[in-house]
């Protein structure tokens, strides 16, 4: 895997057709706090469904 130059334009190249959405995903991901959130959640509910209180702490709205 390359590394990734947050300085060269050629890196967010993909990011110029990005929603909101595309976008806002990215930054949550990356995010340390929902990293262990999520997989705090996914240990403790074996059924691997998102709770309410995790979807309000984040902002999360799935589309079914």
């Amino acid at each position: 895997m390359t590394a990734f130059n947050w300085r060269s334009p050629e890196s967010y190249k993909s990011l110029q057709d990005a929603d909101i959405t595309d976008i806002a995903w990215e930054c949550l991901r990356r995010n340390a706090d929902y990293r262990r959130d999520y997989e705090a959640m996914i240990a403790n509910n074996s059924d691997g469904d998102v709770t309410p209180q995790f979807r309000r702490r984040w902002g999360i709205c799935f589309r079914s």
